[in-house]
């Protein structure tokens, strides 16, 4: 059986994002009051891989620039699961959180 160790966060993205031409361009129609966020997938904890993305360290350029705080109302429910699960659930939260009009970047 695959072990859990795998976790899928969400960082709230700071509103300048809003004014970068590749967020505008994967997210349109999104409400502009709402809060924008990042979802990711980690082997490591989503604490660990929110430093590194803001270290700079195999970072995301929208979490590093853009990344505020971990949302953890967002993600702990989930946490942990397998890859297969983890792979999954990040484009299901992504789809989620774009359905309810939020603006999001999860590459």
């Amino acid at each position: 059986m695959p072990k859990k160790h795998h976790n899928v966060y969400v960082i709230e993205l700071s509103p300048g994002v809003l004014y970068d031409k590749k967020f505008q361009k994967e997210n349109w129609g999104f409400k502009r009051s709402l809060p924008c966020y990042y979802v990711g997938m980690t082997g490591l904890t989503p604490e660990e891989r929110f430093a590194n993305h803001k270290e700079h360290y195999k970072s995301s350029r929208i979490a590093y620039k853009y990344g505020l705080r971990l949302v953890p109302e967002l993600y702990e429910k989930y946490n942990p699961m397998t890859y297969r699960e983890a792979v999954k659930k990040e484009i299901e939260l992504t789809d989620e959180l774009k359905k309810r009009g939020h603006g999001v970047w999860s590459k």
